[in-house]
Formats: C-alpha cells, sequence, structure tokens
C-alpha cells in the first residue's frame, strides 16, 4: 500500500491550526497522559549522625508529619480533593481523545468550523467504551507487570542485586512491546468512535488494522514517538532550569531561591499545558488520519469518470 506520510503529517497540521477549538481537547487529552518518571535512590551507609548531607529534610518531614497530627480533618479534605482530580481528569482526558477523534474527521470531511459544545456533547456518547478500552489494557499490564517483575525483585533482593540485572534485557523487549500496544490502542479508539464499535469489536478492528500494514504503522510510530518525545523534553527544559534556583534554596536553607523557582514554575506552567496541549492535538490528529487513510474504500479516492455523448 502507498501510504502518503507527508501527506498526513502537514495534513494534521493544517487541521489543529485551522481549527484552534482542537488545542482545548488536546488539553484535556493531556490531563490523562502524564509522563511517568522514576526515579531509584541508592541508600548509603552513615558514618555518624553528624554526617546527613540536608538535616533540613528531616525537619520538614517531622514538620509535615505534625501538621498531618494536628489537621487530621484537613487531610481527609486533601484526600477527597486529589481523588476528585483523578476522576476528573481521567473524564476530561477520555472527552478529550474522543473530541480530537470527531474534530479531526469532521475537519478532513470538509467542515469550515468545529464548534467546541458540539464536540464536546458527540464525544459523552463514547465515554464509557474508550475509557473501558483504556481501564482494559490497564489491567492486563498491570497484571503482567506484577507477574514479571515481582518475582524478579524478589530474586534481586535475594541475589544482593545482581539477579536484577535480569530486568535489563526484559525492559528492551518490552519497551517496543508497549509502543505497538499503544499504536493498537490509538487505532482501536478511532474505530470505536467513527464506526461505532465496542470495545472488544474495536480492539479487533485496531489491531487488523495494524496488522494489515505493520510497515507504516511501525515508521509512523517512530516519528511520533521520538519526535514528541523530542519536543517534550525542549517544552520541559525551563521548568527544569526553574529548579536550579528550588535546589539551591533547600540545600542552602534560604526560602528566597525556593520562592523563584516556585513562582517561575507557576508562571511556566500555562504556556507548557498550551504547547503540551497542542502537541497532543496533533499526534492524535495523525493516529485518526491514519485510520482513516488505511480504511478508505478504494471508490473514495477514485477519480469520477464521465461518460461521453453520443
Amino acid at each position: 500500500m502507498n501510504f502518503n506520510f507527508g501527506e498526513i503529517l502537514s495534513r494534521a497540521w493544517q487541521i489543529i491550526w485551522k481549527h484552534k477549538v482542537l488545542w482545548i481537547f488536546g488539553i484535556f487529552a493531556s490531563c490523562s497522559r502524564g509522563g511517568g518518571g522514576g526515579g531509584g535512590g541508592g541508600g548509603g551507609g552513615r558514618n555518624g549522625p553528624g554526617n546527613q548531607p540536608f538535616p533540613q529534610f528531616e525537619r520538614i518531614f517531622n514538620q509535615i508529619g505534625q501538621w498531618i497530627n494536628d489537621n487530621p480533618w484537613l487531610v481527609v479534605v486533601i484526600v477527597i480533593v486529589v481523588l476528585v482530580l483523578v476522576v476528573l481528569s481521567i473524564y476530561l482526558g477520555t472527552i478529550g481523545r474522543i473530541g480530537l477523534i470527531q474534530g479531526t474527521y469532521q475537519a478532513d470531511g470538509g467542515a469550515e468550523r468545529l464548534i467546541f459544545g458540539e464536540l464536546f456533547s458527540g464525544s459523552t456518547p463514547y465515554f464509557w467504551r474508550v475509557f473501558g478500552l483504556s481501564l482494559l489494557i490497564g489491567l492486563i499490564l498491570a497484571f503482567v507487570f506484577i507477574l514479571l517483575f515481582v518475582p524478579l525483585a524478589l530474586f534481586g533482593a535475594l541475589t544482593a542485586g545482581v539477579g536484577l540485572i535480569c530486568i535489563l534485557p526484559l525492559l528492551c523487549i518490552l519497551i517496543p512491546i508497549l509502543w505497538g500496544i499503544t499504536v493498537v490502542i490509538e487505532q482501536a479508539n478511532v474505530a470505536i468512535v467513527l464506526e461505532n464499535l465496542g470495545i472488544m469489536d474495536g480492539l479487533r478492528k485496531g489491531w487488523s488494522v495494524v496488522r494489515a500494514n505493520i510497515g507504516p504503522m511501525i515508521l509512523l510510530a517512530l516519528i511520533l514517538f521520538i519526535g514528541s518525545g523530542v519536543i517534550g523534553f525542549i517544552l520541559a527544559i525551563p521548568i527544569i532550569a526553574a529548579l536550579f534556583p528550588f535546589v539551591f534554596g533547600v540545600a542552602n536553607n534560604s526560602n528566597s531561591p525556593i520562592w523563584i523557582g516556585i513562582l517561575c514554575c507557576a508562571a511556566y506552567f500555562p504556556v507548557l499545558l498550551l504547547l503540551n496541549g497542542i502537541l497532543t492535538a496533533y499526534v492524535q490528529s495523525v493516529w485518526a488520519l491514519t485510520y482513516m487513510r488505511l480504511t478508505a474504500k478504494p471508490q473514495d479516492n477514485a477519480p469520477i469518470v464521465l461518460e461521453a455523448n453520443a
């Protein structure tokens, strides 16, 4: 199949640039796509109680613990607020993905204007199916993670860390597998929305589209994953730079650098939210156009032949 990468990538940009209402749905969609970063901390031995590099950390934690003991009802309120925010982010994230799929479909079909209210209300009927697909895949991945990594972690602990080396090749294998699962989910979401399918039918449709076009899908996934990763890192540079005065203030027990770092992050956050929303809208538009192009019937793009008058 002649898959025109340039046409899809350029068309997606034309759509989100012309219909900037899709940026809002991109911001919504990015709510449930938080980047997970893991950090491992090694515990070194201490030669004495006076050798703590940052004793203020212990003091801060003690103050936090005391505050929790003095204000238990506030802790309950905070927990409830966090749960509400999590539910809201899941809801808006799912609606955002659906709205981007519908908006891309309408814009590519020639719609001159996309209305936020219509896209939002038109996305709600698909919410539980798209959310259910994400929940199903998430539960399966969590089960596989527990099944694979917990025994390896226990084995590594019993072998003083030597067994943890076995995890490295497994991670190298799992990364492309997770990328492939992500591509299938993207295509399944589009199938659910555009063809009004159920969860399992959408998953089967997404898998069949990816399997039948494995070469173009791999290349497109590399373009999007690497490209969005590089752009995401560039967008995060101001946040990383703002952390330096924060860390400096903590290390030197000085409040001024800490507040400078916090204010810089707060000022940049709306800009980061907007730019990340645009990036998310573009990526989702590319995946929607990909599905539309790969599943289009031949006669849809065939030239119309007019018969000559006798």
